[in-house]
């Protein structure tokens, strides 16, 4: 299974918006990649910038498999990989 970067940006977006309490239209998402940090996303809530790690992005990733399409996915299985866009691989 692959999830492309929007779906990436959604599970952001859902993940941040109930740990915050907001709506998820209420969060922007930009996925950067980085050769010396890896992959990370800028999130935007309220005026306010935070910096998601890898870590965070596939646990965000993690709660929408579960939440969104029912599938219990651990962080092992995830693979972030840079193609023409930022993709998801899960194993």
């Amino acid at each position: 299974m692959r999830l492309g970067e929007q779906e990436i940006v959604n599970a952001i977006c859902l993940h941040m918006a109930q740990r915050k309490q907001l709506r998820p239209t209420d969060v922007e998402v930009e996925m950067k990649w980085d050769e010396d940090y890896g992959f990370s996303a800028e999130v935007h809530i309220q005026g306010r910038s935070q910096i998601l790690i890898e870590a965070n992005i596939l646990e965000a990733i993690e709660r929408y498999l579960l939440t969104e399409q029912q599938l219990r996915v651990f962080r092992d299985q995830i693979r972030l990989s840079l193609e023409e866009e930022i993709v998801a691989d899960i194993l």
